[in-house]
């Protein structure tokens, strides 16, 4: 009877141990895996969900996930502006939710799908823009090219198509003081 009390108690002490390792790796995987994580991949799942962000010279703005690219997201904001978000000057984001897409999911094509590509959209439709810098300094106008690290601005009133004699001058934006750009709907 005493052998199969220590017995007994050899296996309950075996078994508690077996789960602890377990929950110890569990633990560590599920640690690991949320360490892998990138904004992006938060952003990627909270598609179509309202999110307000603070971006850095441009304060909070609160918009619809629209579309996310490598370092950039472009939100739809209640009022029906398009907002170009640089991911790298995002202060905070509140509204994503605790989903999240795999780190990597997002295919080899759209990892290098930029910020210069989002912005090359906006020079190829000619729209007029409005562009944060990280200081927030407001400069409106028309895109005419992006270059490896900056864009050429045609600025120009609002109010006015990109034409030559509109324009007051041409200033070239380092896409690192860029904060965000927004569009006007259509």
């Amino acid at each position: 009877m005493r052998w199969e009390d220590l017995f007994a108690d050899l296996e309950s002490q075996a078994d508690a141990a077996e789960a602890a390792e377990l929950a110890a790796e569990v633990a560590e995987r599920t640690r690991h895996e949320v360490g892998r994580l990138r904004l992006v991949d938060r952003l990627r799942a909270a598609a179509g969900a309202t999110v307000v962000v603070r971006v850095r010279g441009a304060g909070a703005l609160a918009g619809r996930v629209v579309d996310v690219g490598a370092d950039w997201a472009l939100l739809e904001e209640q009022d029906g502006r398009a907002a170009l978000v640089a991911l790298r000057e995002v202060l905070a984001l509140s509204g994503v939710g605790a989903r999240s897409d795999l780190p990597g999911s997002e295919g080899a094509v759209e990892q290098r799908l930029d910020l210069r590509y989002a912005l090359r959209r906006l020079v190829r439709d000619r729209v007029a823009v409005e562009v944060v810098l990280v200081d927030g300094t407001v400069v409106a106008g028309t895109l005419d090219r992006v270059a490896a690290d900056h864009v050429d601005l045609a600025q120009h009133a609002p109010d006015q198509a990109r034409r030559a004699r509109a324009v007051q001058q041409v200033l070239l934006l380092p896409l690192s003081a860029i904060a965000l750009v927004r569009v006007e709907p259509r």
